[in-house]
């Protein structure tokens, strides 16, 4: 299961330990590390990269979920009283790339408090206890919550809430003047372009995720070639669980796509009639 993981520690020395020992977590096939990165906390309460003794084969990199959520640690969630709009905005954006909610997030801020550092880590782990146990005797706290698409749910949510809007307004059409006509109609059509753009969004948001998923396969598959036993079948069975929830997003994606398509068929259809009739 793919999961999003934060170990919090009081100093660098601690996470460098920790470093070390989630890399051979990952050798001996407990987990497999996807990426990582260790971070601090600023006095100012910002994040900024630590460069380590032992580095993970992949660090966090722009675009990336790990990226976004370690943007997000150093933004204003829990704040978000009195922050900037767009601040906050953009916030969001990182939130929903990153593949966790704000709660998870907010559990981690009130932890990981200025002077600390941690590992934040985009994993795929059946069990809990072998990174659990070890991390402990490091004077590590971990937080992790299983990975999700917030982006793609939050666009089902906007699509639908866009295509109640239209159809309250297709109702009000049907019985307004001929004067208001004109007007509820611009309404509609500027409805109809913004849901045409929020599924251009999702579209570009699966291409990214497509990439990631591409990444990680590779490597994991390049592991499973060099090990033996369990640690080969539990390796081969992340790569079938990372294959699995991409096509269960792409296939939320396509029935957003196949309405769109129905939708506009039908409004050609109307446009049609509509000519003909003349």
């Amino acid at each position: 299961m793919e999961k999003m993981v934060v170990v919090v520690f009081d100093d660098k020395s601690q996470a460098n330990e920790a470093v070390v020992a989630l890399k051979q977590l990952d050798k001996e096939g407990s987990l497999s590390v996807h990426a990582g990165s260790v971070i601090k906390k600023t006095i100012d309460g910002k994040t900024e990269l630590v460069e380590m003794k032992e580095e993970f084969p992949v660090r966090a990199a722009g675009g990336t979920a790990i990226g976004a959520l370690i943007g997000v640690l150093g933004g204003p969630i829990g704040v978000f009283v009195g922050a900037a709009y767009g601040a906050v905005l953009g916030t969001f954006v990182d939130l929903y790339s990153s593949g966790v909610n704000a709660e998870f997030v907010e559990e981690v801020s009130g932890k990981l408090t200025p002077g600390k550092y941690a590992i934040v880590a985009d994993i795929s782990e059946e069990y809990v206890t072998p990174l659990d146990t070890k991390m402990a005797s490091l004077g590590g706290q971990v937080m992790r919550t299983r990975k999700r698409c917030e982006e793609i749910d939050q666009l089902k949510g906007d699509v639908k809430s866009l295509d109640t809007e239209i159809a309250l307004l297709k109702k009000e059409w049907k019985n307004a003047r001929s004067a208001q006509k004109a007007n509820l109609e611009a309404k509609i059509d500027k409805l109809r372009e913004k849901r045409e753009k929020q599924i251009e969004k999702g579209k570009k948001q699966l291409d990214k995720m497509d990439k990631e998923r591409n990444i990680k396969v590779r490597n994991l598959k390049e592991k499973a070639s060099k090990a033996h036993g369990e640690t080969k079948v539990a390796i081969e069975a992340r790569v079938s669980q990372i294959n699995k929830s991409y096509e269960e997003t792409l296939k939320k994606l396509k029935k957003l796509e196949a309405e769109r398509l129905e939708k506009k068929a039908n409004q050609l259809e109307k446009k049609a009639e509509q000519l003909r009739s003349q």
